[in-house]
């Protein structure tokens, strides 16, 4: 698939999400990176093949009051194309993916846990 391909669908699977988390994002940037760099490996202790997906920010429950009284930069949410790719075997495949890794990140910018996402992602199959 090709990049601007990819993006389309990182684009539309933004715009299916659940409305009360797709309204309720603010600064966020959303990228996509043929594969991650070191660095961002070795933040969340995963391998260069295996990251699918990056949230790099403050997550929304740990602001305080300081948060936002000089400019910030955007969080950041960054899917990783090949690795994505390298699962799936069909382009919807491939778009289900995507939208699992972007509802996945956006939970973490929500703050929630491996757990809580999970749950919330089960409540979103079939809205």
């Amino acid at each position: 698939m090709r990049q601007d391909e990819f993006e389309d669908i990182v684009d539309e699977a933004f715009h299916n999400l659940p409305s009360t988390f797709k309204d309720a994002i603010d600064n966020v940037e959303i990228v996509v990176e043929d594969q991650p760099d070191d660095v961002a490996c070795r933040s969340v202790k995963s391998s260069k093949d295996s990251l699918l997906g990056l949230y790099q920010g403050v997550p929304l429950t740990q602001r305080g009051s300081w948060y936002g009284m000089s400019p910030v930069l955007p969080d950041r949410i960054t899917l990783y194309r090949k690795n994505i790719e390298r699962l799936c075997s069909t382009d919807d495949e491939t778009r289900v993916r995507i939208y699992e890794v972007l509802c996945h990140e956006v939970g973490h910018y929500f703050g929630m846990d491996e757990r809580q996402i999970r749950a919330a992602m089960r409540s979103w199959e079939g809205k």
